[in-house]
């Protein structure tokens, strides 16, 4: 059975992007990923690893390659890390018992052979960073960073946000007195309640980073990838320490990647874009998202 080595975990905050990237990145040959095989079968990782190894068949590509796709697959996650998926606050590396380090590393073994040797895993919401290097001390983390505004206008356009019930039922925990007050300030605008969340998730990655050796960790910023895809792919193959392909690179230069980062402009009205421009100017400017309200439109579209 091949040994678990420098697994890749994708993290960001939901409507991130991390899911194009994720799909495009699980391509590369050398790459072993959750499939919904997983979900289906979480019992039977040996499955998944015969799906996502059929798939170098390009007949069975033709035939399959819609449906057997790289996801986040919590149900899985669930079975062999109990409470995985929708924890009420970041796990960290005390909530992590021998008894689920070694479920989670028997459940993802099986699934690697010695042509696809590496994990390719992806979630989203908190970060679970410490609890997830506490599993895989030599995990290799890579964060997609995309503007708050364009996370919390997706937010409120999806039909599974949670956010409509109240902080006392979404995934995000229950706000702290401060942020409350926020809230409250907004007079409980679930526009600013979206911003928060997302506030409330990059700040729970910014204090997991710092816990973490930083040759461990890569931020892509979600606009900068759509506008330079080759190259963005290139840097974190060379973070990863996988090596170049150039059968993944023609892959990646035939995708056609479009940003929506422009979409909240036109999705809210002028009062609910204040709202966010103000409850995030701070973070927007820590992750270079310039003068809110006065940032020029980026590029909508990369297709190389």
């Amino acid at each position: 059975m091949t040994k678990i080595t420098k697994p890749i975990i994708i993290l960001g905050t939901g409507r991130c992007g991390s899911t194009l990237f994720h799909r495009l990145l699980a391509h590369h040959p050398r790459l072993m990923w959750l499939s919904g095989f997983t979900y289906r079968y979480p019992d039977k990782p040996v499955w998944n690893r015969w799906a996502v190894t059929a798939l170098g068949n390009p007949l069975v590509r033709r035939l399959f390659g819609g449906t057997i796709r790289p996801g986040e697959n919590y149900r899985f996650w669930d079975r062999h890390a109990y409470g995985f998926s929708e924890p009420c606050r970041d796990l960290v590396r005390s909530d992590v018992s021998a008894r689920v380090k070694k479920q989670v590393r028997a459940a993802f073994e099986p699934m690697l052979s010695a042509q696809r040797d590496r994990l390719l895993i992806k979630i989203t919401g908190w970060p679970r960073i410490g609890f997830l290097n506490e599993i895989f001390e030599d995990a290799k983390f890579i964060h997609i960073v995309r503007d708050g505004r364009a996370v919390a206008s997706s937010l409120l356009h999806v039909n599974f946000w949670r956010g409509w019930y109240g902080p006392q039922g979404w995934r995000a925990g229950l706000l702290s007195p401060e942020d409350q007050a926020i809230w409250e300030s907004y007079d409980r605008s679930f526009t600013a309640l979206a911003g928060i969340e997302w506030r409330i998730q990059m700040r729970a990655i910014e204090a997991a980073r710092r816990a973490l050796d930083p040759k461990l960790f890569c931020e892509v910023k979600y606009e900068d990838f759509c506008e330079q895809p080759v190259e963005t792919y290139r840097q974190v193959l060379e973070f990863a320490e996988l090596p170049q392909s150039a059968e993944f690179e023609r892959g990646v230069r035939a995708a056609s990647i479009r940003s929506t980062s422009n979409r909240w402009r036109d999705d809210l009205t002028h009062g609910q874009q204040t709202i966010l421009d103000h409850l995030l100017r701070e973070d927007l400017l820590r992750y270079g998202y310039g003068d809110p309200g006065l940032a020029e439109r980026i590029a909508d579209t990369a297709t190389l």
